[in-house]
């Protein structure tokens, strides 16, 4: 079975559509999702790679050695490239996917240029990278690296109240089985990961493909903000503890305090008001954070600074806040080494630092670990308006194809 990655793309294309948004809606374990996963095994399959989903959700597809060959019984030393397929709401076709085909495509380049591996190659679709459904990204690479704990992950919960326990094993998976599997990982000798540019770095630059340096220090804050809910008509200003009232100095507050700290950046993209009527006043008020900037001190600035101001705030208007951290990662130095054999490889590709988590950052702490970028011209992401060109798809693949023809042969 040989298909290009636009190929590939066009066949999901119709997936997950959100009708509202006019993009996708791929949740971890959403009907969605599943339908991906299953395309991506018959994918796998169709090419004769070799498919086991582990107990963390993560499914990998296997080119084996010759069975004769020592390295084939334990799969050591080899090459891992791969992305994820579930969005954000309202996402692209590209951010995850892209990483996804392209790497079943460079498996087609490689077989068509005749391409004898002399170590295995796997190509691993990561669940929850989007952290959209459970509130932590890059789930599956966490777990897998033990930088989750698999106790605190079962108890998460979705907006709907329900537990990843409780999902993950609805989609037939057993949640007991979740958890770092070092054992595997130490078989991984290098990790590549091909991503749609989430930024206009290649565009500037008119490139079609970049390699990463690295991924800037970002983290993830819920801010649970509580009040007394009443009439709208029928209390006073001054007698009010408003929790939205509260919200707003924090969204205020965060613009603010990012805004003077050059090239940070800090996002408030989910608000959610109890009971939310239009003639209630609010009895609660959730907000989440998501703050950015590669010092890791600068980061933690904000989010006190934020929390601080929330805090004086919540105390003028008689409410009180709980501020949890969800998630965060620092920043991300990809693999020196690793990053000057593929420069070697593709020397007209710039290195660019990306302010987007990835799995491949995860990872970056387990094994050598490198990303492509392809060109978005819209610069665009985490939107319909997210996009690549066909020729800029292409190269792509082609690239992934070069770096990983030159790692299963050396």
């Amino acid at each position: 079975m040989t298909a290009d990655g636009n190929a590939l793309l066009a066949e999901i294309a119709g997936i997950g559509v959100d009708p509202f948004t006019g993009g996708y809606l791929r949740p971890v374990f959403s009907p969605a999702e599943l339908e991906l996963r299953a395309w991506f095994v018959s994918c796998a399959e169709e090419r004769g790679l070799d498919v086991e989903t582990d107990g963390n959700g993560i499914v990998w597809a296997w080119w084996d050695l010759p069975a004769d060959a020592a390295a084939a019984r334990d799969r050591s030393g080899a090459i891992l490239t791969g992305s994820h397929l579930d969005s954000v709401p309202g996402g692209g076709n590209f951010d995850g996917p892209l990483g996804v085909v392209s790497a079943l495509a460079a498996i087609d380049v490689l077989r068509s240029r005749g391409v004898r591996p002399r170590r295995p190659l796997a190509i691993a679709v990561f669940p929850e990278e989007e952290g959209s459904r459970f509130g932590l990204a890059c789930l599956g690479s966490r777990l897998l690296s033990g930088a989750a704990d698999p106790v605190a992950v079962r108890g998460l919960s979705d907006a709907t109240g329900r537990t990843y326990a409780e999902v993950s094993a609805e989609a037939g998976l057993d949640p007991a089985l979740i958890g770092p599997d070092l054992e595997r990982l130490a078989r991984i000798a290098a990790f590549i990961e091909l991503h749609v540019e989430q930024g206009r770095g290649l565009v500037d630059l008119d490139r079609p493909v970049a390699l990463a340096g690295g991924i800037i220090a970002h983290g993830r804050w819920r801010i649970r903000i509580d009040g007394r809910g009443d009439h709208a008509g029928a209390t006073r200003m001054a007698d009010r503890q408003d929790p939205v009232v509260v919200a707003a100095e924090a969204v205020r507050s965060l613009r603010a305090h990012t805004l003077v700290v050059d090239d940070a950046r800090g996002t408030i993209g989910r608000i959610e008001v109890v009971p939310g009527g239009t003639n209630v006043i609010a009895s609660s008020a959730e907000i989440w954070m998501d703050v950015r900037h590669r010092s890791e001190d600068a980061v933690r600035r904000i989010v006190d600074e934020v929390t601080a101001a929330t805090q004086r705030a919540a105390d003028a208007e008689g409410c009180t806040i709980t501020v949890t951290e969800q998630s965060f990662s620092p920043t991300v130095e990809f693999d020196g080494a690793l990053r000057a054999q593929l420069q070697s490889i593709l020397p007209e590709a710039p290195v660019l630092d990306t302010g987007a988590g990835h799995d491949a950052g995860i990872l970056a702490a387990s094994v050598p670990t490198a990303m492509l970028f392809v060109r978005n011209p819209t610069g665009a992401s985490h939107t319909p308006a997210e996009t690549a060109e066909p020729e800029d798809v292409d190269a792509g693949v082609t690239a992934l194809a070069d770096v990983l023809g030159h790692l299963l042969t050396h």
